[in-house]
C-alpha cells in the first residue's frame, strides 16, 4: 500500500468515527443543562444581591453553547473543517508540485551519471554488460590477462556491492522519513477524534463558572492539532526544494565533459535525517501558529485597564462634585 494511500485510510477513519460524537452530545446536553442552571441562578444571585440591574447578555451564553452542542458535528465540527480544509489541501498541492519536480531531476541526474560514467573508458565496463564483455574479448589467456580478468570481477562485484549498501540505505531512510511523516498524521488523527467525541463534554463543561477557558482551550488545540497536517506539507515541501537545488548543481556539473563521477549520496543522505528529526518539532511549531493564551491574557489586561480607567474617573468625579457642593453650601 502506497504512502497516500495510507493518508487516504486515515483521513476515512476520522469521517468514520464522527457519528460517535451524537453519542456523547447526549450527556453533554444534561451537563451543560445543569451548569446553565447553576450559571444563571448565580448571576441573577449575584445581580440581586448587589442592587443591581440584572444583564441580560451574558446569561445568553449558555443558551449559544447549547445550540453548538445540540448540532455539535454540523455547527462546530463541519464549521471547523470547513475553513482549516482549504489550508491544508493548499499545503498538499504545494507538496505534489515539489515532488514532482524532484523525481523528474533525480531520474536525469541518474541518466547522466551512467553517461559520464561510460565516457570513462576505465570505467564503463562497472556499468555497462557489453562494455564488460568487450574488454574481455581484448584480453588473453595469459597469467597477466587472467589475473586482469580477476580483478575486472573483483572491481565490477566491489562497484556493485557498495552500490546496492548505499541504494539500501537510501531506500532506510526513505522508509523512515516516510514512516515519519506517517506517525505524525496517525497521532493527528488520533488526537482529532479523541477532541471530536469529547468535544461537546468540554463545551458543556465550559458553561460552568470557573471552566469559561475550557472552550477557547479546545478550539485552540483542535485547530492547532488539524494544521499538523499542513505544516507537515510545508516542512516535506521545504525538504523537497532543497534537494531539487542540490540536483539542479549536481546535473550542472555531470554536464561537464571534464567532470568525474562522484558514488556519494552522501548530501542526500544528512537531509533525509534532517527530515526524520525534523518531522517531531511540527507540534511544536504548529503551536506558534494559534495560541489562545496570549490573547486571552491580554484582552483581561485590557478590560481590568479599562475598570480601573472608569473608578480613577468615576473617584475623580465624585470628588469634584463634592468640592463644588461643599463650596454652594458655605455660600
Amino acid at each position: 500500500m502506497q504512502e497516500t494511500n495510507l493518508h487516504e485510510v486515515l483521513q476515512n477513519l476520522y469521517y468514520q468515527m464522527m457519528p460517535l460524537t451524537s453519542e456523547m452530545v447526549f450527556v453533554a446536553k444534561s451537563l451543560a443543562g445543569l451548569g446553565a442552571l447553576f450559571y444563571i441562578s448565580l448571576h441573577i444571585w449575584q445581580a440581586l444581591a448587589r442592587a443591581e440591574p440584572i444583564d441580560v447578555f451574558p446569561l445568553l451564553r449558555p443558551f449559544a453553547i447549547g445550540l453548538c452542542i445540540m448540532f455539535f458535528p454540523t455547527i462546530v465540527l463541519g464549521g471547523l473543517n470547513s475553513i482549516l480544509s482549504p489550508v491544508v489541501k493548499g499545503t498538499h498541492h504545494i507538496l505534489e508540485g515539489q515532488i514532482v519536480d524532484l523525481q523528474a531531476l533525480q531520474q536525469k541526474k541518474d541518466y547522466l551519471e551512467k553517461q559520464v560514467m561510460l565516457r570513462d573508458t576505465q570505467s564503463a565496463y562497472l556499468v555497462s554488460d557489453s562494455e564488460f564483455d568487450k574488454k574481455l574479448d581484448e584480453l588473453g589467456w595469459s597469467i597477466t590477462d587472467l589475473a586482469a580478468i580477476s580483478g575486472m570481477y573483483l572491481e565490477r562485484g566491489m562497484y556493485d556491492l557498495k552500490k546496492s549498501i548505499r541504494d539500501g540505505f537510501r531506500e532506510i531512510l526513505e522508509m523512515l522519513f516516510q514512516a515519519s511523516a506517517l506517525v505524525i498524521d496517525t497521532l493527528r488523527t488520533f488526537f482529532l477524534i479523541v477532541l471530536s467525541i469529547l468535544g461537546p463534554i468540554a463545551f458543556a463543561i465550559s458553561i460552568w463558572s470557573g471552566f469559561e477557558s475550557t472552550l477557547v482551550k479546545w478550539i485552540t488545540r483542535y485547530v492547532s492539532v488539524y494544521l499538523w497536517l499542513a505544516v507537515s506539507d510545508l516542512f516535506s515541501s521545504m525538504l523537497s526544494k532543497i534537494q531539487s537545488l542540490i540536483l539542479e548543481k549536481d546535473i550542472q556539473m555531470l554536464n561537464d565533459p571534464n567532470f568525474i563521477a562522484d558514488d556519494s549520496s552522501g548530501v542526500y543522505s544528512i537531509f533525509m535525517i534532517i527530515g526524520i528529526v525534523g518531522y517531531f518539532t511540527i507540534p511544536t511549531v504548529t503551536s506558534w501558529v494559534i495560541q489562545a493564551g496570549g490573547a486571552g491574557n491580554y484582552v483581561k489586561n485590557m478590560n481590568q485597564t479599562a475598570m480601573k480607567t472608569g473608578n480613577v474617573a468615576s473617584a475623580g468625579t465624585a470628588a469634584v462634585t463634592g468640592n463644588i457642593s461643599g463650596r454652594l453650601n458655605k455660600k
